[in-house]
């Protein structure tokens, strides 16, 4: 069995974690989480490939690539949830198992935070945990990319 590859996508102002509105997003950087993530990739043998965009069709292009390429996706697309129909759809494009990560609640925030247009076309959505979304949803997607079919 060939070893499994997970596209880590971080969508918009994800860069300036660590000092973007740190008590709704945490003090911990994208770097960090990249860390974090790499160390549970190791754990769990899967290969990991982080990107971050701020432009959607840079993040599109990389779900379009990753056909092939990845078996899996983990996508915090930030503010283009709630907003990116063609991010939706290139999810969908692909089939790609894809797993929905936020930092925050976004179901205790404003009310245009509470639609995500990935939700229905990922295998399932993990928020509220800080940077532990992201590893939460790495394992949950690796588990699922690993069970017996």
């Amino acid at each position: 069995m060939q070893e499994l590859s997970i596209l880590i996508l971080h969508g918009p102002n994800l860069n300036l974690l660590g000092k973007r509105e740190p008590g709704v997003y945490g003090t911990v950087t994208l770097d960090e989480i990249n860390q974090l993530l790499e160390r549970e990739a190791e754990a769990l043998q899967v290969k990991i490939s982080p990107f971050q965009s701020n432009h959607e069709g840079a993040l599109v292009d990389a779900i379009h690539a990753a056909m092939g390429q990845h078996q899996g996706l983990l996508i915090n697309a930030g503010a283009y949830t709630h907003t990116s129909v063609a991010i939706r759809d290139a999810i969908a494009a692909v089939a790609i198992p894809t797993v929905e990560v936020h930092l925050s609640n976004i179901y205790k925030r404003e009310e245009f935070r509470h639609h995500s247009y990935i939700a229905p076309v990922s295998i399932g959505q993990i928020s509220g945990f800080g940077a532990q979304s992201y590893w939460l949803g790495l394992i949950a997607l690796v588990n699922h990319l690993k069970k017996p079919v």
